[in-house]
């Protein structure tokens, strides 16, 4: 069954475990053994986490020598950033017109009567 790229992108990052492989990537490449240590799970458990990121294209593997790196592959994560933009734009609007109207509030109740 084949799964449009956003969605791919948005199941890979719906995991905490994921989003905090991808985290500890924007340091650098990073070793899978390293990857692993910070979590209470097995070798396994994350390589299968590794491998749904993969899919999604969010990292990217090689290997040098007896090292399999990982390294983050930021581009899938604009396409997120670019689909999100119009709702961003309707956040940043509301929160401007509710602004306005605590605004227009709160000098309403200081005006002396």
């Amino acid at each position: 069954m084949s799964t449009d790229p956003l969605s791919s992108i948005f199941a890979a990052l719906a995991d905490p475990t994921r989003r905090a492989i991808l985290a500890r990537l924007t340091s650098g490449e990073v070793s899978v053994g390293e990857l692993s240590q910070p979590f209470q799970m097995s070798q396994p458990a994350v390589s299968k986490h590794l491998k749904v990121l993969e899919r999604a294209g969010l990292i990217a593997k090689s290997r040098e020598a007896q090292w399999r790196l990982c390294r983050l592959e930021a581009a899938p994560l604009r396409e997120v950033a670019t689909w999100m933009e119009p709702y961003r734009r309707f956040w940043d609007e509301s929160f401007s017109r509710l602004d306005d109207h605590l605004l227009r509030m709160k000098e309403e109740k200081e005006k002396p009567r």
